[in-house]
């Protein structure tokens, strides 16, 4: 049964008056433009389709259906599942016209559907809990309690390695999908489950004792699916996916989803839960003026300063900068600061601070890489920013998009070419860890913040993104 059905483009709904005077024999395609509306089914969770904090659709699958939409002309419409099953028997009676749910494609569901490019790969990974059951290989894991979706490639998995390994045995869960799966292995309410490697990195920034046992499988690919008949359709998927992933757009929202997941510290994550639920009440105040203020988002300028202080008024570091947002005495001059270490001024100095660079950025960055840009600038110096733009044009990249800038910005440590930029050598590789530890922060404060509006569901809280 559908939980959700979000309707979201600037385009017009093309008002076709066919009517029912198509006749049986025109295609998926010609069906859908004529109807002037894409039916997605899709699933609510990080890696698929959500809402985001400001009531927005986002997710990955969500922008590449948008994309795809609109070079058809017409309106797309989600239709969201609770798991694999409904997912399939919807696509099987014609209530959607293709799935874009992160599905991995499998000889088994080839021989049943049609599939679009590859956009993603993916390994099949045992995931179980620190201090529990941890299983080393596949011959293992008939000693724990192993849980699965219905439906799911890791099923036909599991199948496939009951030739190699007797007595493997788990049970297979109808109503729930991976994530819901990982969150109960974090409550100890299962030992163990299969998720694909991408749900995995995502999942276990919210729960850190989740921890990987072994693959599962060596690299599989996620694509969209669609029925049998539908030749036409997925022509046009591909038409449209080469050309999408020509521009670069593909690498764009990949980088946006998933740019700042790779970094994971069991440790730093659970200390920085314990002091978002310690320090952080302390200046939440504080962040929240500043974002007001300045157009930022107040999560973003708490996620920097942890990042940058640990939320501590008092740090400072070796290089003499100083407090909450680690402000040289330079720039606080410049921002009419008197002391560093009265937190409030501090956290509203380093927002002015960050909102300067970001409307120093060209007009042609647009967000969120101008966020990130302006950050990698806070870090690194503007200058140092302007040098790595320079450099990425004589190398063929797009200066303008950070997924391209961030490849470049590290050779800024290379002699060969620091020494003919204006303004020289730098640590390059810095801005971008900057950057990529901020994302993970404000995504985990986010999460962290959901928790509290859903009693119970700890931060897997569904559709908070």
């Amino acid at each position: 049964m559908a939980r959700t059905i979000w309707r979201w483009s600037s385009l017009p709904l093309l008002v076709i008056g066919l009517g029912g005077c198509l006749g049986d024999d025109t295609g998926p395609l010609e069906r859908i433009q004529a109807r002037g509306e894409l039916l997605v089914g899709t699933r609510n969770a990080p890696t698929t389709y959500y809402i985001d904090r400001q009531g927005r659709p986002a997710g990955p699958e969500w922008e590449m259906v948008r994309d795809f939409a609109r070079r058809l002309e017409v309106t797309p419409r989600l239709v969201v599942k609770d798991s694999l099953g409904e997912l399939f028997r919807a696509l099987d009676a014609g209530e959607v016209d293709l799935l874009a749910a992160g599905i991995t494609h499998t000889p088994a569901r080839a021989g049943r559907y049609l599939f679009g490019p590859t956009y993603q790969g993916v390994r099949q990974q045992v995931v179980c809990r620190r201090g529990g059951p941890r299983p080393r290989s596949p011959a293992e894991l008939s000693s724990v309690r192993l849980v699965v979706p219905s439906r799911s490639s890791y099923v036909e998995r599991l199948a496939q390695l009951t030739e190699a390994v007797p007595g493997l045995v788990w049970r297979e869960d109808p109503e729930e999908d991976s994530e819901t799966l990982l969150a109960q292995v974090w409550r100890r309410e299962i030992d163990c489950t299969v998720a694909d490697s991408n749900i995995v990195a995502i999942n276990r920034r919210y729960y850190p004792e989740l921890v990987v046992a072994f693959d599962l499988s060596e690299e599989q690919a996620l694509a969209w699916v669609m029925p049998a008949g539908a030749a036409d359709l997925q022509a046009a998927v591909i038409d449209w996916f080469d050309h999408f992933r020509a521009l670069g757009a593909l690498d764009t929202v990949m980088e946006r989803y998933y740019g700042h997941v790779t970094v994971f510290d069991y440790v730093d994550v659970k200390r920085f839960l314990a002091r978002a639920r310690k320090r952080l009440p302390r200046y939440r105040p504080w962040f929240e003026a500043a974002g007001e203020k300045y157009g930022i988002p107040w999560t973003l300028l708490a996620a920097q300063a942890y990042q940058e202080s640990h939320w501590d008024r008092l740090a400072r570091s070796p290089t003499g900068v100083r407090g909450i947002m680690m402000l040289t005495l330079t720039t606080a001059r410049e921002l009419g600061i008197r002391s560093r270490l009265d937190a409030r001024a501090s956290i509203d100095g380093g927002a002015r601070y960050l909102a300067r660079l970001r409307d120093r950025l060209p007009d042609q960055i647009a967000e969120p890489d101008r966020t990130w840009m302006a950050l990698a600038a806070y870090n690194v110096g503007y200058g140092h920013l302007r040098d790595a733009w320079t450099l990425a044009r004589r190398l063929g990249k797009d200066p303008y998009r950070w997924h391209e800038l961030q490849e470049v910005l590290p050779l800024l440590a290379k002699k060969r070419y620091y020494r003919t930029l204006k303004y020289g050598y730098a640590r390059g590789w810095e801005p971008v860890i900057y950057v990529q530890r901020i994302r993970n922060f404000q995504d985990l404060l986010e999460r962290h913040l959901a928790g509290a509006d859903c009693p119970g569901q700890g931060l897997n809280c569904a559709g908070s993104g």
